[in-house]
C-alpha cells in the first residue's frame, strides 16, 4: 500500500482505528441536525461474558412485563457515557460483576433510532448477584450452560453467544473496540471495494475536498430514523454508480467511533466503518 493520504487513511480504517469527523458529509448535502440520545437515537449495550469452562453470564429480570425470565446484561446508554463505559456499568448493575469488553461482537440495528451493540468481555472483580441482593435492576445473576433449560426474555441472544463462543474459540475478526471520537450524526465510512476483469483491487475514494473515504450520514428525518442505517451506503453508491439499480452487500464493520462527553457541541452520534461491495 502506498504512503499518500488517502492511503494512510484506508490503513488506519483497516487497523480499526478512527478519523476525525469531516468537515462536510458526502451525502446528504443539506445540513443535519445532531442526534439526541434517547430522543431522536437509542443507543443499547448488552454483554456477554464467559467463564473458564464455557458458561455465560446470565441476569434474571425483575421488569413487570418479562419478570423472572432470564436475559444477558443489557441496558440503554444513559447521557454523558462511552459505549464502554455503558457496558461496564450494565454489567455491574445487573449482574454485581465488573468487566473489560474484549471486542464487539455484533451491531443491530433498526435505523438510527435504535441501535445495539454486543460485546464479548471478560469477568475482572466483583460479586455475582444473589437472590438477597435482587432490586430493581434484576433478581439475580448466574452462570448458564446454554444447554440446561432457562426461560429465556427472548431467544434472540442465543446468536450472540453463539459467536461469543465462536470467537473464543477461533476469532474471525481483530479485536474491534469503539474509539472515542465525537460525532454529533449517525454516519458511516465506507470503504466500498471493486474488482475489475484484470482482478485489480479498486477503492472508492471521494474528490469532494481532498480525496477520502466516503462519509456518509443518516437523515434526521422520520422516515429515514426508522430505515436501516444502510439506506445512507445505498444512496452514496447510487449517487457515484449511475445505475438504474445497484445491487448493496455490505460485508461488515471495520471499526466504530463514538464520543458523548463533549461539552463544546453535541455529540451523541457515532460512526460506523463499513466494509461494502457494491
Amino acid at each position: 500500500m502506498g504512503s499518500g493520504p488517502l492511503e494512510v487513511a484506508l490503513q488506519v480504517v483497516l487497523d480499526g482505528r478512527g478519523l476525525p469527523v469531516p468537515d462536510t458529509y458526502d451525502t446528504p448535502s443539506q445540513s443535519l441536525q445532531p442526534v439526541v440520545l434517547r430522543e431522536t437515537v437509542c443507543y443499547v449495550v448488552s454483554g456477554v461474558l464467559l467463564n473458564e469452562t464455557g458458561e455465560v453470564l446470565m441476569m434474571q429480570e425483575a421488569k413487570q412485563d418479562c419478570y423472572g425470565k432470564w436475559y444477558l446484561p443489557a441496558g440503554r446508554m444513559e447521557a454523558n457515557e462511552t459505549i464502554v463505559e455503558a457496558l461496564k456499568r450494565e454489567v455491574k448493575e445487573e449482574t454485581g460483576l465488573e468487566c473489560e469488553p474484549c471486542t464487539v461482537l455484533a451491531v443491530e440495528e433498526r435505523g438510527p433510532c435504535w441501535i445495539r451493540f454486543t460485546f464479548l468481555a471478560d469477568p475482572t472483580g466483583g460479586v455475582l448477584k444473589a437472590v438477597q441482593d435482587g432490586d430493581a435492576e434484576s433478581l439475580q445473576a448466574k452462570w448458564w450452560d446454554h444447554d440446561s433449560p432457562l426461560p429465556l426474555r427472548s431467544k434472540d441472544i442465543l446468536p450472540l453467544i453463539d459467536l461469543a463462543l465462536q470467537y473464543r474459540a477461533s476469532p474471525r475478526h481483530p479485536v474491534t473496540l469503539p474509539q472515542e471520537m465525537p460525532y454529533t450524526v449517525v454516519s458511516q465510512r465506507v470503504v466500498a471495494t471493486f474488482v475489475n476483469s484484470s482482478k485489480d483491487l479498486w477503492v472508492l475514494q471521494s474528490t469532494v475536498g481532498n480525496p477520502h473515504l466516503p462519509v456518509t450520514a443518516c437523515n434526521t428525518t422520520p422516515t429515514e430514523l426508522r430505515s436501516s442505517i444502510k439506506v445512507a451506503i445505498y444512496r452514496l453508491i447510487k449517487q457515484c454508480i449511475l445505475l438504474p439499480q445497484v445491487q448493496l452487500k455490505t460485508c461488515g464493520i471495520l471499526g466504530l467511533q463514538h464520543f458523548g462527553k463533549d461539552t463544546v457541541v453535541k455529540s451523541d452520534g457515532v460512526c460506523f466503518n463499513v466494509l461494502s461491495n457494491p
